[in-house]
Parts: C-alpha cells; structure tokens; sequence
C-alpha cells in the first residue's frame, strides 16, 4: 500500500508529462494505476488510442541507393537454377568465386602480380574481361600493365591489327604495355615512319618478335633506317626476327635493303612492291649477305593466314574494336545523304575501293619479290657431293668476305657507325 502510495505520488509531481496509462501486474493479476485518486484499480484494460508522436509529425521512407546496391550484390552470391518440375533451386556460390569477383571489380587497385599463380591469374583476367574492365581509358591501362608485367606472352603472344588503325590510334598505350611478343600483324594501318609505334618496335619489350608483317604502311629508306638502328649498332631490337614483311611500300630503295642486311636470323623476307632500281643487284646482294634465295613461288609465310590474335587479352581486342566502330557509327547517317547526292549528280561518285587491295594489285603485276632460306642438305648424300658442296660454301664466303671489304673501302658509302646514327641511338 505504502508503494502505491510512493507511486502515486511521484505521477503526480510529474503531472506535467502525459505519460499515458500504467499497467502493473500483482499476484498474477493486471492493474492500471489511477493518476488522479492515487490508487490502484482491478479493471480490465480499456483499449485506448495512444499517440508515439505529435500530430504534425510525419515519416517518409526513403531507399538508399548504397544499400539497394548492396542488397543486389548479396542476391549475386547465389546462383538460381530451376528443377525438372520446374521449381526454382538456388545455392550458394563457392567462397573462391565471391573473392574472384570482387578481386576483378577493383582490378586496377591490384598492385602487383608477380609470383602470383597463372591459373588464378587467368581466371581473373576472364572475369575483368567479362566486366570490360579493360576497354576504361585509364583504370584499364593501369590494370592491363599489372597482367602483362607479372605474365608477359601468355597475356599476348600474337598480336592482328591487320587494317585497324583505329584500334591502335585509340588504344596505342594498351598496345605499348603488351610484351614478350613474337608475332606482330600492322599490315595495311598507313603508320609512316614517324608514327610512334613503329618506334616502339626497337624497344626491349619487343626483343622477341620473330613475325613483324609491315605490309602497306607508307614507310621509306628513313624509317628502315630507325628500326634497324638498334640492331646495327647496340646488336639490340629485333635481332631475333626471322620473317619479315615490307611489300607495298613504293618508297623504300636499294638503300633502304641495306639496312635490312643486318637482320642476320632472317628465314623469309618480302619487298615486293617496292621502289628498287637494279632488282638483279638487290637479289643478289640478299643471297650473298644473308644467305636468302629469291622466290619465284609466293610463299605461304606472307599469306596472313596464320597471323592471328592469340592469348588471355584475345577478347579484350575484340572489345576494343568493337567500341570503335560504335563511336564511329553516327558517321553511317552520312552515307544516305553522300548517295542521295550522287543520285541527283552534285557529286562526283568515287569508287569506294581499299588502297591496301590496289597496292596488292599493283604488287602481283610488278613483280614477286619474296625469298626464303633454304634448309641443310641431308646428311644421306655422297662424299664426292658434300666436298663440291663445302667447296661452293667456302667460295661464297669468300666472295661475300670480299664484297663486304669492297664495301668497306669504297669511299665509306655504308658505315657501321655514322652520325644519323648516334643521333637516333640518343633518342632511345
């Protein structure tokens, strides 16, 4: 009693608060205290409204965003299939599929991956791929090189860009970072001989091409001249080449072949299509220094067949093209309005024709002019053939010992060493 008292007492000093009804339970028994005679009643609760907030008060749900997203991802760790009956199953993903996931999301914080695991490493790379993770102008780039530094040729080892000088105008640092290549395709691109990937073939990087195709790529005597430089003097670039392609550029001469004479390990050679004077002298000058016979089959080596794009970033090409050509399909509207003008004659109509296929025509017409090595003799011949043969080996050397201190001695025309050259070996 005197507790009920207390408590009335303290409701009534605190009157100003509307505290709302109180319920106590007493033996088993519910009571509601009476604030106003200070006792308690053995009544029945009487369902009343009570108000948690004011009547101004108002609540709006709001969705954020961060958590619908985070809330979608969760949905992603499992993976939904249906049932014969036609019931919906799921289960969980493995915990190395979640990790991989988010691995190749935030690819491009990764700082390093050398001594990293291949077979991991490609799985990654297959689902930074599947994520275009790649194609981002500098997230991309920046993840790309992580791939190619630690992995090297199993990233790229053979490289099409065969008539796609838009891929590598947009993409040329992508390009850059891929190493350890022993095929390269740029036939048909119009590079040039100041265009900076062809500078970038004599760097390190590239040491292990063994396939260089620069078919129809407007390149000169200047331009051989700085991709064989290295080669010439340091004994570094493209020493290891072995088939090399140089037809349909009009412009490279019998100066020009000269520089390609330092290209020791070469196997096939293809100049057809070229500006040269004394076709004769060039052919023989190949066969004495080199060792490589002309031709008078084309070979199957320049064909382009068998230069594709081979390695973990096969895809990401592809992807890379195909981003081309959508920035470039607005351009298509134009079309209908160029034809419409042909059709009332405002414009002259132009045959819409590749120049790399008028280049080949012009080459197949001229002339070809493709040589190879030809293999050792088999070892099954007779004595008497093998000593003519030896005597003819020694009498080729001799002729070419003497050919090379002809050209060493006449007024100094072709110099190890020369001036262009030192200023060129300054700029790598």
């Amino acid at each position: 009693q005197n507790w009920t008292r207390g408590m009335s007492y303290c409701l009534h000093s605190e009157s100003h608060l509307d505290t709302g009804p109180i319920y106590v339970r007493e033996n088993g028994k519910l009571h509601v205290v009476n604030q106003g005679a200070g006792g308690i009643q053995n009544v029945t609760p009487k369902t009343r409204s009570f108000r948690l907030f004011s009547r101004g008060f108002s609540v709006e749900l709001c969705m954020n965003r961060e958590d619908d997203r985070a809330r979608r991802q969760r949905t992603d760790h499992f993976i939904f299939t249906y049932t014969k009956e036609g019931n919906l199953r799921y289960s969980a993903k493995s915990l190395f599929s979640l990790v991989l996931g988010y691995i190749s999301d935030n690819v491009d914080h990764i700082d390093s991956l050398i001594g990293f695991p291949e077979q991991i490493a490609e799985k990654l790379f297959s689902a930074a791929e599947a994520r275009q993770k790649f194609t981002e102008p500098v997230t991309g780039l920046r993840a790309l090189q992580k791939f190619t530094e630690a992995y090297g040729n199993l990233v790229l080892c053979s490289l099409c860009l065969r008539n796609r000088y838009l891929v590598i105008s947009e993409k040329l640092e992508e390009i850059k970072s891929f190493r350890e290549l022993t095929c390269l395709d740029l036939s048909c691109c119009k590079l040039g001989d100041e265009h900076e990937l062809l500078e970038h073939l004599t760097k390190e990087a590239l040491s292990s091409v063994k396939r260089l195709l620069l078919k129809d790529n407007s390149l000169s005597d200047a331009g051989l001249r700085r991709m064989t430089a290295p080669v010439r003097v340091l004994k570094k670039g493209l020493e290891n080449l072995l088939v090399l392609d140089l037809s349909c550029n009009p412009k490279i001469t019998d100066v020009g072949i000269g520089y390609l004479l330092s290209f020791k390990k070469l196997n096939c050679l293809d100049i057809s299509g070229s500006g040269l004077k004394d076709v004769n002298a060039v052919i023989k000058r190949i066969q004495m220094q080199i060792g490589l016979v002309h031709s008078k089959v084309p070979l199957k080596e320049f064909d382009h067949s068998n230069c594709k794009t081979e390695g973990w970033a096969e895809q990401t090409v592809l992807q890379w093209e195909q981003a081309v050509m959508e920035a470039i399909k607005p351009q298509d509207d134009l079309r209908s309005r160029t034809a419409a003008l042909r059709f009332y004659g405002k414009t002259h109509r132009k045959e819409e024709v590749g120049k790399c296929k008028l280049v080949e025509a012009e080459t197949k017409a001229s002339g070809n002019l493709q040589f190879y090595k030809e293999k050792v003799q088999n070892c099954h011949v007779p004595l008497k053939k093998e000593v003519a043969g030896s005597h003819e080996l020694k009498n080729n050397k001799k002729r070419a010992l003497a050919e090379q201190e002809r050209e060493r001695t006449s007024k100094q025309k072709h110099l190890c060493l020369t001036v262009e050259d030192w200023d060129l070996l300054n700029t790598y």
